[in-house]
């Protein structure tokens, strides 16, 4: 019985771990502005090489959705901005019919058309943003 408790609490545990995660980076972002505190990282790609990548601007995009600015999140990344919203409901229905189904907690596992989309999303991103 104490083997059965503590498995179910392993598991409670490990599903509430990313929802703490995310409230963490909330917070930070919502406590710390970007364009006012210079400790969140630089993009290497842009830094030395000059061009956006598909990074660039995810920071402060987060943040503007946040503060309730969805036009302002759209113009600094607008891949970040759509996409964001519907990868976590996919991470979230997964998480959570894995639960209801007393399975464990892993990564949804995309169909491979589902990642190739997703990359050529991104490289057309990427080369129409540096045009």
């Amino acid at each position: 019985m104490i083997a059965a408790t503590s498995s179910r609490f392993a598991n409670l545990a490990r599903a509430a771990a990313p929802a703490f995660a995310l409230l963490a980076a909330i917070t930070i972002l919502l406590r710390f502005p970007p364009e006012q505190y210079s400790f969140y990282p630089q993009c290497p790609v842009h830094h030395y090489l000059h061009i956006l990548c598909p990074g660039c601007g995810t920071t402060r995009a987060l943040a503007a959705v946040l503060h309730g600015n969805f036009a302002e999140a759209v113009r600094l990344n607008a891949l970040t901005t759509l996409l964001t919203p519907v990868a976590l409901l996919i991470y979230g229905v997964a998480g959570y019919r894995r639960i209801l189904a007393r399975k464990p907690l892993r990564l949804p596992q995309p169909p491979p058309a589902a990642i190739y989309a997703t990359l050529a999303a991104t490289a057309f991103f990427t080369i129409a943003r540096n045009l």
